[in-house]
């Protein structure tokens, strides 16, 4: 990440000329040495350094501070800013790198990842080639189908966004401030944008941190800190025991904050003070000349080093990271990197920002054509973006035509007696039911979620209140008029089964509906928003509404699932997961079984990503056996499993198929040649359409 040129300008110097320039500033220097460290080691080791990624914020103070002291006196000087020089100096420094990692990240998704993981790096190429991949991982954050997908290998680019987003305006905004003569005023300007940005930050943290994580009016007021030191300039300059102190306050609040923050921490809310502030308060003890506590270590060669090459290390450490498990699978350990990898990791990401820092970086940044002419540098980032958006464009192209290739593939093999779940069927015969699979990437013929050709878009009855359409009507009835009507509902792990269900509602010519909230376990319950501690109120508006709305069509079966195990049900009455949800389930049930229906529970499947490596089978595909774990690990208690089995209601039954997950002791990721998991945690359509038939006889319905 960019923070700055090199020189810290806030102790100026005189140059032979007599002109004033500003004087490097080692400290700035070790500081950003501190945060690409807490990045890497974050990315590397996430349990052992949880919060290392307040690194980022530590970089954006000090973007902020570098920055604004070059605007701030090329203004104080010259009454203007040259806006187009400036936009070119950053162009010089910050593409070539960034352009360089790139093309890398697109030649190395075509080499080594499987092919459904082009589109997706492809489309995180592009965002970061133009600078909005904040928004796009915003925009996947906040939707559930897009929780489990893999992190692309320019994800990291995010914060480059955020950055160039931010200097796109604050520019105009400094020339707006400099029109009041009072320097109180100015400040005032800043501190009050600043205050604004904090305060939206705080709100919408809470609100939807893992969407606030990413937009930039969040992270506004961290610059915004560094602009209001840098107003402060050489002008407060603390005492030498006030700056050793500070300094040493500065550091530790960073420390704190890399080790005790984690996933789970409020961020980045007021939270985010901490290492903003930490990081501040080194940059105004540093204001004062002088040797101070920490000089004999952040002035040694090391260290300067390292924050010399922190934006190209910063950039080749996280498509290093992704790809590894790819580039040498046997040197994984149940799937992981082990720390052999993981140094080796840390060892090329140095050598390569070294190398693009002296070969790429500085060359480019002071050529002479691009230099001296501000039309050439601009032209030439035009250039650059072009070709990495139709480089991005033909992974793309290369991608549809092996999507095209899997589902014509697919359609063929369907139809084998020992296809998927089949090879568990007694007396199927199939030799080696848990051998490799045919195919082991997911592309889009694999995707559970996909939408049925034949069903019409969902509908905007049965919304959630939010707006979310969450329920599709299928007919398949031929005109009947007395159609049998069946439901399937739940969460996405309802929406797994449909493959199966739509099978069968195609055979016995059903009004099929199906209807699904990522994330709401449908039982009246107290829900909890899914993956944190607040009460989820969507949710339980929904599924009180859509109880008595299917009870209403007077439906022959109700098949229903959702992901309790990591769903839970808080009425904070000290009564357990199984109680509470017990009960709450069988208010529901009873209210479909009293209006005719029968109610299938399908039992969930083992879990996947919980207990294995989520690529283990790409890992691993001469040997998915490596893949299997032990039964009682992967299929542990379900308080919907047992609420069915509870139940007295002779109308309410439990359709468990684990038993074509597993055997008696280990349950597997592939079987019949077909993987069984499209992600962490859930089905490949292709094996549970595999299913359709077991389901049907289990439930009594021709198949």
């Amino acid at each position: 990440m960019d923070t700055g040129t090199l020189s810290g300008p806030v102790r100026p110097s005189q140059s032979p000329g007599g002109e004033r320039r500003p004087a490097f500033r080692p400290d700035i220097q070790a500081l950003r040495a501190v945060a690409v460290g807490l990045v890497v080691l974050n990315h590397l080791w996430p349990a052992r350094l949880s919060g290392g990624y307040v690194g980022v914020d530590v970089f954006f103070v000090i973007s902020g501070f570098l920055i604004n002291s070059h605007l701030i006196r090329e203004v104080a000087s010259t009454g203007r800013i040259r806006l187009a020089k400036f936009y070119a100096r950053r162009v010089r420094r910050l593409l070539p790198a960034a352009f360089l990692v790139l093309a890398f990240v697109l030649v190395a998704a075509y080499f080594l990842m499987p092919f459904p993981r082009w589109e997706s790096n492809a489309q995180e190429v592009v965002a970061s080639a133009l600078y909005w991949e904040n928004w796009l991982l915003a925009a996947h954050s906040v939707d559930y189908s897009h929780l489990t997908d893999s992190a692309s290998l320019s994800q990291h680019y995010w914060s480059l966004s955020v950055e160039e987003q931010f200097y796109l305006f604050w520019p105009l905004l400094l020339l707006l401030l400099f029109k009041i003569r009072a320097r109180w005023a100015r400040l005032a300007g800043v501190a009050v944008v600043g205050a604004a940005s904090l305060g939206f930050s705080i709100w919408f943290t809470d609100v939807s941190k893992s969407q606030a994580y990413f937009v930039t009016p969040v992270r506004v007021w961290e610059f915004a800190l560094g602009a209001v030191l840098a107003f402060g300039g050489a002008k407060f300059v603390l005492p030498r025991i006030a700056a050793n102190l500070a300094s040493f306050a500065g550091f530790a609040a960073i420390a704190v904050a890399a080790v005790l923050f984690d996933d789970q921490t409020a961020f980045p809310g007021a939270t985010a003070l901490l290492p903003a502030v930490g990081t501040g308060l080194v940059i105004l003890a540093g204001a004062r000349e002088g040797r101070q506590w920490h000089t004999p270590l952040s002035s040694s060669p090391p260290v300067q080093w390292l924050g010399n090459v922190s934006y190209s290390l910063y950039l080749w450490h996280w498509p290093l990271i992704m790809l590894a498990p790819f580039a040498f699978p046997d040197a994984l350990a149940a799937g992981a990197l082990t720390w052999q990898v993981k140094l080796g990791i840390v060892a090329a990401s140095l050598l390569a920002a070294y190398a693009s820092k002296r070969l790429v970086e500085d060359p480019v940044r002071t050529w002479r054509p691009l230099s001296r002419a501000t039309g050439m540098t601009f032209a030439s980032m035009a250039a650059g973006m072009l070709v990495v958006c139709a480089a991005a464009g033909g992974l793309t192209w290369t991608y549809q035509r092996h999507v095209d290739q899997a589902a014509r593939e697919l359609t063929a093999e369907r139809e084998s007696p020992c296809h998927g779940a089949r090879a568990l069927m007694p007396g199927s015969g199939c030799a080696d039911p848990f051998g490799p699979a045919k195919t082991v990437e997911m592309g889009p013929a694999n995707r559970y979620y996909t939408a049925p050709a034949d069903c019409p878009p969902p509908m905007s009855r049965y919304s959630a209140s939010d707006g979310t359409k969450t329920t599709t009507k299928c007919d398949f009835t031929q005109g009947a008029a007395n159609p049998t009507v069946v439901w399937l509902v739940g969460d996405s792990h309802a929406q797994q089964w449909q493959g199966p269900l739509l099978s069968i509602a195609r055979k016995n010519h059903w009004l099929l509906y199906t209807s699904y909230l990522g994330g709401c376990p449908f039982a009246d319950i107290r829900a909890l928003q899914y993956g944190r501690d607040t009460v989820d109120q969507r949710c339980m508006s929904w599924t009180k509404s859509m109880v008595g709305e299917i009870a209403k069509t007077r439906p022959a079966y109700v098949f229903t699932s959702f992901y309790s195990r990591h769903e839970p049900a808080a009425d904070h009455s000290g009564r357990s997961q199984e109680e509470q949800y017990q009960d709450g389930l069988n208010a529901y049930w009873s209210k479909w079984t009293a209006a005719g229906a029968t109610v299938f529970v399908l039992a969930d499947p083992p879990l996947n990503g919980l207990v294995r490596a989520t690529d283990c089978v790409v890992l691993n595909p001469d040997d998915p056996r490596q893949c299997a774990v032990d039964r009682s690990i992967a299929q542990p208690a379900d308080p919907l499993t047992a609420a069915a089995r509870a139940s007295t209601d002779p109308k309410v039954r439990l359709l468990d198929l684990t038993d074509y997950f597993c055997d008696q002791r280990r349950c597997y990721a592939v079987i019949g040649k077909v993987s069984v998991y499209y992600d962490a945690n859930h089905l490949n359509l292709d094996y549970s359409l595999s299913l359709d038939r077991i389901i049907a006889a289990a439930a009594g319905i021709p198949g």
